[in-house]
Protein backbone atom coordinates (compact mmCIF):
# COMPACT_ATOMS: atom_id res chain seq x y z
CA UNK A 1 0.00 0.00 0.00
CA UNK A 2 1.40 3.68 -0.52
CA UNK A 3 0.69 6.29 1.51
CA UNK A 4 -1.35 9.58 -0.13
CA UNK A 5 -2.86 12.43 1.12
CA UNK A 6 -5.25 15.18 -0.12
CA UNK A 7 -3.26 17.68 -2.62
CA UNK A 8 -6.40 19.46 -3.88
CA UNK A 9 -9.35 18.93 -5.22
CA UNK A 10 -10.54 20.67 -8.53
CA UNK A 11 -13.64 21.43 -10.99
CA UNK A 12 -13.01 20.01 -14.43
CA UNK A 13 -13.53 22.62 -16.83
CA UNK A 14 -15.15 19.60 -19.37
CA UNK A 15 -18.48 19.38 -16.86
CA UNK A 16 -19.48 20.72 -13.06
CA UNK A 17 -17.79 17.63 -12.01
CA UNK A 18 -15.07 17.82 -9.45
CA UNK A 19 -11.82 15.26 -8.94
CA UNK A 20 -9.88 15.03 -5.72
CA UNK A 21 -6.28 14.66 -6.45
CA UNK A 22 -4.64 12.50 -4.34
CA UNK A 23 -0.60 13.40 -3.93
CA UNK A 24 1.86 10.02 -2.96
CA UNK A 25 3.70 11.00 0.43
CA UNK A 26 7.03 10.02 -0.48
CA UNK A 27 6.89 10.65 -4.30
CA UNK A 28 5.69 12.73 -6.79
CA UNK A 29 2.80 10.51 -7.56
CA UNK A 30 -0.67 11.87 -8.11
CA UNK A 31 -4.04 9.92 -8.15
CA UNK A 32 -7.00 11.62 -9.61
CA UNK A 33 -10.52 10.37 -8.74
CA UNK A 34 -13.60 11.71 -10.03
CA UNK A 35 -16.06 12.83 -6.94
CA UNK A 36 -19.54 14.34 -6.48
CA UNK A 37 -20.26 17.81 -5.95
CA UNK A 38 -21.55 16.66 -2.28
CA UNK A 39 -18.53 14.85 -1.46
CA UNK A 40 -16.03 17.12 -2.51
CA UNK A 41 -17.86 20.30 -0.81
CA UNK A 42 -17.90 17.65 2.55
CA UNK A 43 -14.21 16.97 2.03
CA UNK A 44 -13.63 20.95 1.55
CA UNK A 45 -15.70 22.11 4.47
CA UNK A 46 -13.24 19.36 7.04
CA UNK A 47 -10.44 20.24 5.33
CA UNK A 48 -10.99 24.55 6.18
CA UNK A 49 -12.25 23.52 8.75
CA UNK A 50 -15.56 25.52 8.37
CA UNK A 51 -18.18 25.42 11.58
CA UNK A 52 -21.49 24.12 10.62
CA UNK A 53 -24.44 24.42 12.18
CA UNK A 54 -25.53 21.03 12.02
CA UNK A 55 -23.76 17.81 11.50
CA UNK A 56 -23.56 16.87 7.40
CA UNK A 57 -23.80 13.26 6.51
CA UNK A 58 -19.86 12.43 7.01
CA UNK A 59 -19.96 14.20 10.48
CA UNK A 60 -23.03 12.07 11.44
CA UNK A 61 -20.76 8.35 10.23
CA UNK A 62 -17.88 9.64 12.54
CA UNK A 63 -20.28 10.60 15.44
CA UNK A 64 -21.78 7.34 15.23
CA UNK A 65 -18.67 5.50 14.94
CA UNK A 66 -17.10 7.11 18.18
CA UNK A 67 -20.23 6.58 20.12
CA UNK A 68 -20.33 2.70 19.16
CA UNK A 69 -16.79 2.45 20.30
CA UNK A 70 -15.32 2.16 17.23
CA UNK A 71 -12.30 4.24 16.11
CA UNK A 72 -11.53 4.50 12.16
CA UNK A 73 -7.83 3.64 11.91
CA UNK A 74 -6.89 4.20 8.01
CA UNK A 75 -8.82 4.41 4.69
CA UNK A 76 -7.77 2.09 2.10
CA UNK A 77 -8.27 2.44 -1.92
CA UNK A 78 -8.04 -1.15 -2.99
CA UNK A 79 -9.08 -1.78 -6.13
CA UNK A 80 -10.17 0.15 -9.56
CA UNK A 81 -12.24 -1.79 -12.16
CA UNK A 82 -13.99 -0.55 -15.75
CA UNK A 83 -13.26 3.33 -14.53
CA UNK A 84 -14.59 3.06 -10.85
CA UNK A 85 -12.45 3.15 -7.54
CA UNK A 86 -13.38 0.72 -4.91
CA UNK A 87 -12.35 1.79 -1.09
CA UNK A 88 -12.48 0.48 2.09
CA UNK A 89 -12.68 2.07 5.69
CA UNK A 90 -10.70 0.10 8.03
CA UNK A 91 -12.08 0.50 12.16
CA UNK A 92 -11.24 -0.63 15.15
CA UNK A 93 -14.26 -2.08 17.12
CA UNK A 94 -14.55 -4.27 19.93
CA UNK A 95 -11.06 -5.80 19.72
CA UNK A 96 -11.52 -6.72 15.62
CA UNK A 97 -10.18 -5.08 12.90
CA UNK A 98 -13.14 -4.37 10.43
CA UNK A 99 -13.17 -3.03 7.01
CA UNK A 100 -16.63 -1.20 5.45
CA UNK A 101 -16.99 -1.07 1.68
CA UNK A 102 -17.22 2.37 0.57
CA UNK A 103 -17.01 4.57 -1.96
CA UNK A 104 -13.51 7.03 -2.12
CA UNK A 105 -15.31 10.01 -1.70
CA UNK A 106 -17.23 9.23 1.40
CA UNK A 107 -14.10 7.58 2.58
CA UNK A 108 -12.00 10.53 1.94
CA UNK A 109 -14.85 13.04 3.71
CA UNK A 110 -14.58 10.82 6.87
CA UNK A 111 -10.84 10.59 6.64
CA UNK A 112 -10.23 14.33 6.85
CA UNK A 113 -12.68 14.75 9.83
CA UNK A 114 -11.11 11.85 11.91
CA UNK A 115 -7.08 12.41 11.18
CA UNK A 116 -6.55 9.09 9.96
CA UNK A 117 -3.86 8.10 6.57
CA UNK A 118 -5.15 7.45 3.32
CA UNK A 119 -3.44 4.12 1.32
CA UNK A 120 -3.76 3.35 -2.25
CA UNK A 121 -3.14 -0.03 -3.41
CA UNK A 122 0.51 -0.59 -5.11
CA UNK A 123 -1.61 -1.78 -8.24
CA UNK A 124 -4.07 1.21 -8.51
CA UNK A 125 -1.11 3.30 -7.99
CA UNK A 126 0.61 1.73 -10.89
CA UNK A 127 -2.75 1.81 -13.37
CA UNK A 128 -4.31 5.67 -12.38
CA UNK A 129 -1.33 7.55 -10.95
CA UNK A 130 0.51 9.79 -12.93
CA UNK A 131 3.61 11.78 -12.31
CA UNK A 132 4.14 15.46 -13.10
CA UNK A 133 6.02 16.33 -16.79
CA UNK A 134 9.45 17.19 -16.29
CA UNK A 135 9.36 21.23 -16.94
CA UNK A 136 12.32 22.06 -19.69
CA UNK A 137 14.86 24.75 -18.46
CA UNK A 138 15.21 27.53 -21.12
CA UNK A 139 18.71 26.23 -22.19
CA UNK A 140 17.72 22.47 -22.69
CA UNK A 141 17.14 23.23 -26.70
CA UNK A 142 13.99 23.57 -27.96
CA UNK A 143 11.36 20.95 -29.24
CA UNK A 144 8.49 20.71 -30.82
CA UNK A 145 5.88 22.39 -28.46
CA UNK A 146 8.49 25.12 -28.13
CA UNK A 147 8.45 26.10 -32.07
CA UNK A 148 5.13 26.31 -31.13
CA UNK A 149 5.48 29.27 -28.70
CA UNK A 150 7.57 31.33 -31.18
CA UNK A 151 4.66 32.28 -33.02
CA UNK A 152 3.46 34.07 -30.42
CA UNK A 153 6.89 35.37 -29.53
CA UNK A 154 7.24 37.03 -33.02
CA UNK A 155 3.81 38.07 -32.72
CA UNK A 156 4.37 40.18 -29.49
CA UNK A 157 8.03 41.73 -31.01
CA UNK A 158 5.79 42.87 -33.83
CA UNK A 159 3.38 45.02 -31.84
CA UNK A 160 3.62 49.19 -31.87
CA UNK A 161 3.56 49.40 -28.14
CA UNK A 162 4.62 53.65 -29.17
CA UNK A 163 0.74 54.35 -29.48
CA UNK A 164 -0.61 52.82 -26.20
CA UNK A 165 -2.15 55.02 -23.48
CA UNK A 166 -0.27 54.08 -20.14
CA UNK A 167 -2.58 52.90 -17.62
CA UNK A 168 -4.83 55.93 -16.00
CA UNK A 169 -4.42 58.07 -18.95
CA UNK A 170 -8.06 59.19 -20.34
CA UNK A 171 -8.19 59.16 -24.25
CA UNK A 172 -8.22 61.98 -25.86
CA UNK A 173 -11.59 63.24 -27.91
Amino acid sequence: MVEVEIDSIRVSLMSQHRIVILKEVHAERFLPIWIGPYEAEAITISLQEMEVARPLTHDLLRNVLQTLGAEVQRINIVDLRDDVFYARIVVQANGRELEIDSRPSDALALAVRVHVPIYVDDKVMREAAAEPEKELSPDEGTGPGDARLDVFKDFVDSLDMDGMDTPGDEPEN
